[in-house]
Formats: C-alpha cells, structure tokens, sequence
C-alpha cells in the first residue's frame, strides 16, 4: 500500500502517521507491558488525590498520618478571574480553542525552540495529567522508560491521552478547578486556597490581579519564584505574568503599570491548623524516610504507606512523662534563679541589651518590612510592638493571652527545652525519640536538628583514645595545672590552660577511670596531650560523631558542637563490642495493599577491639563507683536499685556558662542520651549548683529507667553489665581506695558514695 505511493514526501509522511497512531495505541492498550499503566476513563472520572500513610509504634499503635492535609478544595465560582486570567494569559493562551493537546501551539514551540527561543507547549490539561494522576512515576512505567528516546515519547503520548480522556470527560471550568485543587505551591500548600491565604491571607476569590500573578508565576518554579524566600526574583516573574494578561486584553495598559511597579504586599498572619497527629517523631520518620522515598517513587503523603517504627510506646510513654514532670521543675527552678531579671546575658554575666531586635532581625518577615518602610526603623518597630491575642505554652497549659511579638519572643527565650532519645545497640533500633517539650510550640527537633556543646560528655573519647593506643584504665596522672602550647586557627602559637570545674587543683594521683569518673579536666587535658588531639577526633569520628570537629586542645571538654542523635549513636558503640552502628527508625513498610516493600536492618561497622569497648564500659561505671563520680546523683533514685544487681553507667556534661547540660546513660541494654538547655546560647544559668548537667538532664535519665524498670511488661530488667567479650589483657581492677573526708573542710577532691550527690561537674572553661 506504501509503496503505490509515488511521491516520497507524501510516502514518508503517511509512515509518520501510521507511526504515530500504533504508538498512541500500544501506550494505550500498555502493549506487551512494555509502557505501563495509563489512567482509564473510570480513573478521570473519580479521580483520587491521595492517600494517606500511617505510621505506627513497633508495637502497633498509630501515631501518626501523612496526608495532604492543607489542600482544600474550592468551586469555581469561588475562584477569581484575575486567577484564570493570569493561569490561562501565562501557561495555555490557546486553552478554550483545544481539546487537551494544542498541536498548534506544539508546531510553534518546536519552530520557536529551532530558532533559539525556547518555550513550552504543555496545556493546562496536560499539566493537570500529570498533577493529578502523575504519569511520569516509577509505577505508571514499564520497560520502554530504561530507552531513552522511547521513553520521552511514551510520557508525552501518554499525557496527551490522558489529556484527551479528562477533556471528554470534564467542561472547560471543572477542568480549571480540577487544576487550581490540585497544583503545588511550595511550601507544602497544594491549591489555590491553601496558597491564597498562606501568601496574603485572603480566599481565592478576593485575590486583586497582582496577587494572582504572583501566586501563578511561583507556578514556573514554586523555590525560585517563592515570594517569601525570593522577593525579587518573584517579583520579575510576577511582571511577566501581567505582562502576559495585558498582552492578551486581561487587564489594561494603565492596570499593568500600576500594579507592576508596586512591590509585593504579603500578608503572612494566616494561621493553618496543620498539625493533626503530628509529633517529633512522625516529623523526623518523614525526614528519615526522604530518600528512601526519592530512590523508590513514593510520595509518603499520597501512597497510603504503612510505616512501621522501632519507637517503644511503652518507653515512649515513659520518657514523654518524665521529660514533662522533669522540665516543668527546672523551668520553675530556672524562673526563681532570674526572676524579673532578663537571663539572655554573656559568659561574664552582662545582659546583651538588644537581644531582642537582634532576634526580630532573624524573622522571615523583617527584610519585607524594612523594604516596605523603605528601612524605616521606627515603623517596624512599631509593626512589632503590635498586640494582638495569641494562645502561648505554659506548663499549666495553653494560655490566651494579648503579646507583642518583642512580648513573644522575650516570652519564649526564657522556656527550658530538651531533646531525648534511646537506642538499643543490640538491634540498632531507636526506642525512644523526645524532640522537644511541646512539638505544636517548638518545631526543632533537638535529637537530630540541634546542635550543642557536649561539654563532659566529649571527655570518654579522649580516654577511649588512650586505651586503644597502650594505657589502661589504672594509668595514673596528677591533677594538677596544665599548661599546652599549639598553633591556632589562625596559623599562630597559642597555650591553653584548663581549669577544673572548682577553679583548684588537689595535686593528687588519680587513674583514669576515677578521673574520667570524677571528671576532673586537668587531666582529660593531659592524656589529651599525650594521645594527640587529632586522635581523639579520630576516635570520635570512629565511634558515630559525624559533625565538624574542631581540632584543638580543648576538643576533649566538649567545645564544640554535636546533636544528641550523634552521641547516642557514638555511645552505643561501646555497648555494641566495638561495633558503630546506623541506628534505624523504621523497620517495615507496606503499600496500601498490605504488600512488604522496605524492610530496614542496622548496619555496623567494627571500629574499636572488643577489650577496648568493653574497658570504657567499665570505665562509664567510674560515674557510680568512684569516689567525687558525676552520675552518682542516681543513687537518689531507689527503683534503680532495687535486687542489688544493677549496674548503670554514664557521663554528665556541662557547657560554658551552663548553657547546655547533658546526660549519656548506659545500661546493659540500652544507652540513652539527654540535653537540657534554652534554645537561645545566651540565655542558660548562673551556677553550677543550678544549671550543670548532674540537675538538669541526669534527673530526666533517673526518672525515666525508674519508670522503665518498674514494668515488668517492659522487656527491660535490671542487672550487672555484660562480661568481657574476650580476654582483657590490660590492667583494669585498680578501685580507688575510699578517703574519709572531713566535713569540715569545703574543698575537697573525694567523698564517699553515700556522701557524693553534691558534687559539681566539670564545664568548659571560658
């Protein structure tokens, strides 16, 4: 038949078209599988935007859902003009002409595109294919998407179908609200009336024309065109669209030049009430679970996964309760130390007087407003200073109140926050996960996203260091002053001169295990020197750290800065003979048919010998056993002890200025990490007494084990630490000899177990 054609041109031309129309057939009809599933007319006609996932505990129970949760649907006629004016002027001028697929306006892209002016051609209804049925994932494909060229084909010819079903099946208006519903607007708002109010806090149908140009210019690239994140840029793109509804006869000439030459007027006091079932944990699972999601094709808030969590309820429970009876003390204890005081101060005490507007300066809001008032300081100070009635956090509960936002955020800076989590190192798998003391006021998460001084708790490093490279938990230094030159960061000699944390030195002969016990800086500063501190960053690389370490004398007091997640991590590696592990926090996950399609396992990494990791065992029961050992303030805590066999081991830590208090907990099964601290570094207590970590994180450990252990449903039991793994060839059984102390006396280096819960932790120096 072909070839009765003469004409080559035409012959050819007639291939093209027998081509196209057995390739639009084969997409259709998914030939030998090859092109995966296209949407059917059942599909167009009740279409669905998403299902949620369920994320559970390990032991069942939901906790959370992921949803699209701030899209909400509107009608047409609840849609402005100035929106589908803009929508229909900027990505589909030919939209009431076609049926779906614009074949004139492909012929003059591609013309365009040949000469160097690159356009798009994809209508409206070919976006909302793609929007609302999402034809370009893993799951719509088949084996023709590993072929390069066939595969673009397949996508477009698929997405014109698809385009031609819902043109047959939908008006020209339920077409564009179908369209305005489901398209993304950053910021994780889905449709026109979650973007609407979220951007300048009005409906849909109030927006005036500029409004809607720049809610439908964020449409090109809703990051890069964000009006929040990038004014300008925005605002280049929102000129292009009016300049698009000019052109076509949408507004006037006059109209263009006025609203194009006026700046962007946000409005971002709307408030969404998104946060049903959400919590720390629901948030650091979707962080957890991002690239997994990217790698494998899902959307964890439309695929209506099961996710399945190593999170304990139980211990969950335990530890959200003592965080709560814990903080709303200290929060009280921390009020009677400044009482009407402002505390946001410097190391040396002075109040740091414009604390205030330099946290007003932070706010997403501050650059629009100084642009707004042409940086007319009185005037967004003014803007601040507004009252207006909110709800805030107490620990009596939510509170009405009328507050400024200066009112707020001095409000704010003074509340005690935390951050927990619990690991069994056996299995890799996290058991408890407390990002905060309210997720609904406090969004940060302080397991994973904040970052602290260890303070103390750094030091079991430098001594994991020196074991692993020839000493022994009875290797003995004096504590005495310490004087250590290096260069600097700035290429120049320096020295260093640590001081204990009483400011005295007791000259006395300690082993290790007492002094790391003890805590005694002056020594940790010592076998410092001596290792090297470019080992101790090493080792504590080695054992799970993964921020930058600075490498520096002082490395070993905790002068920098780590999160929680990290030194849970590092200290489950002592527990775990040696071995680092990647902690995991979801276990499972199936599809909305019950179908497994991740199952995760930890993974280890041998780093330290078996003797070695268990020496700093031995070496964390120090903290309990030896004379002045900064955990023994649990011993006040008698559900601890109860058989008489129990063995706990841990480190506390303090950071300059008790900003920052710390507790790491080791018990034979678990390993727990605390830190206690105002989200603001300035703002922290004035004494040791007060603000060190043995009275702020160490009480939250206490209380939760107590609680752990009393369930007998809990699966955790008291009981000594685990034996040597292998033989210990190094010298370890040196307990140190009790010193009858005289109470007379208000300096003194050792006191007996009985006699020890005063005893001061170690901080930075300054």
């Amino acid at each position: 038949m072909f070839l009765s054609l003469k004409n080559p041109v035409l012959r050819y031309f007639v291939y093209l078209v027998y081509f196209i129309i057995i390739l639009f057939c084969a997409v259709e009809l998914n030939f030998l599988w090859l092109f995966g599933h296209s949407p059917n007319t059942g599909d167009i006609k009740n279409p669905t935007l998403s299902i949620a996932s369920d994320v559970y505990t390990a032991d069942g129970k939901l906790i959370g859902r992921y949803y699209k949760e701030n899209r909400s649907p509107v009608d047409f006629n609840k849609i402005s003009p100035n929106l589908i004016h803009a929508l229909v002027a900027t990505e589909d001028t030919r939209f009431y002409q076609h049926h779906g697929v614009d074949f004139y306006g492909l012929f003059s892209s591609m013309v365009s595109t040949a000469t160097g002016d690159r356009r798009g051609a994809s209508t409206i209804t070919q976006q909302l294919a793609k929007n609302l049925f999402q034809t370009r994932k893993k799951k719509y494909q088949g084996p023709i998407s590993h072929v390069p060229v066939l595969r673009t084909i397949a996508y477009k010819f698929k997405e014109w179908l698809t385009a031609f079903k819902i043109e047959r099946s939908y008006s020209k208006n339920q077409i564009l609200t179908l369209y305005f519903n489901t398209v993304p607007f950053g910021n994780n708002s889905f449709g026109i009336k979650t973007a609407s109010l979220k951007y300048f806090n009005k409906n849909p149908d109030q927006v005036n024309p500029a409004e809607a140009a720049t809610l439908i210019g964020m449409l090109k690239a809703t990051s890069t065109y964000n009006p929040i994140k990038n004014p300008e840029k925005s605002k280049e793109r929102r000129n292009v669209v009016l300049s698009q509804m000019e052109k076509y006869g949408y507004i006037t000439k006059a109209d263009y030049t006025n609203y194009s030459t006026s700046p962007i007027t946000l409005d971002l006091s709307y408030v969404e009430n998104e946060a049903q079932g959400d919590s720390y944990i629901r948030t650091a699972v979707d962080k957890w679970l991002e690239k997994w999601c990217d790698d494998n094709d899902y959307d964890l808030y439309a695929d209506g996964l099961k996710i399945y969590t190593t999170i304990d309820s139980r211990l969950q429970g335990y530890a959200e309760e003592a965080v709560a009876d814990k903080m709303k003390a200290l929060q009280k204890r921390f009020q009677g130390v400044w009482g009407k005081e402002n505390p946001w101060r410097t190391l040396d005490g002075k109040e740091i007087l414009d604390f205030p507007q330099r946290a007003v300066q932070r706010l997403p809001i501050y650059n629009l407003l100084e642009k707004k008032y042409k940086n007319n300081q009185d005037s967004v100070d003014a803007y601040f200073n507004r009252k207006k009635r909110m709800q805030v956090f107490t620990w009596k509960g939510d509170q009405d109140t009328t507050f400024s936002t200066y009112d707020s955020i001095k409000y704010y800076a003074r509340l005690l926050n935390t951050g927990m989590m619990t690991i069994e190192p056996s299995t890799g798998k996290i058991k408890v996960w407390v990002g905060g003391i309210n997720h609904q006021y406090f969004k940060y998460d302080h397991v994973n996203q904040a970052k602290r001084q260890a303070g103390s708790t750094f030091k079991p490093f430098a001594y994991c260091a020196a074991l692993d490279n020839g000493m022994t938990p009875c290797d003995k230094f004096t504590d005495k002053p310490v004087s250590i030159k290096y260069i600097n960061n700035e290429g120049k000699p320096d020295v260093w001169e640590p001081k204990n944390a009483t400011f005295s030195f007791s000259y006395q002969e300690m082993s290790l295990r007492w002094a790391m016990g003890k805590s005694v800086n002056s020594i940790t500063a010592q076998v410092t020197e001596k290792v090297g501190w470019d080992k101790v960053v090493e080792y504590a690389h080695k054992c799970g750290i993964e921020s930058h370490l600075e490498s520096v004398p002082s490395v070993s007091l905790g002068s920098n800065d780590v999160s929680v997640y990290e030194m849970v991590r590092a200290y489950s590696t002592f527990l775990n003979k040696g071995n680092r592990i990647d902690p995991i926090l979801v276990s499972k996950i199936t599809d909305n048919k019950g179908n497994v399609v991740a199952e995760f396992k930890p993974k280890t990494t041998s780093v330290l010998s078996e003797e070695t990791a268990w020496l700093m065992l031995y070496m964390f029961r120090g903290g309990m056993e030896e004379p002045g050992g900064t955990s023994q303030a649990l011993w006040e805590y008698p559900d601890l002890w109860k058989g008489g066999n129990n063995q706990i081991g841990g480190k506390t830590g303090t950071s300059s200025g008790y900003a920052d208090g710390w507790y790491m907990g080791i018990t034979k099964d678990l390993v727990t990490g605390i830190w206690v601290g105002a989200d603001e570094r300035s703002v922290h207590f004035k004494t040791s007494q007060t603000g060190e970590g043995s009275r702020t994180a160490l009480p939250i450990f206490g209380e939760f084990m107590e609680k752990v252990y009393d369930d007998p449903k809990s699966g955790y039991t008291r009981g000594p630490f685990p034996k040597p793994w292998s033989k210990i060839s190094k010298e370890y059984n040196c307990p140190t000899p009790r010193i009858k102390v005289d109470t007379t006396r208000t300096d003194s280096i050792a006191a007996p177990i009985a006699d020890t819960t005063s005893v001061t932790e170690p901080a930075i120096n300054p």
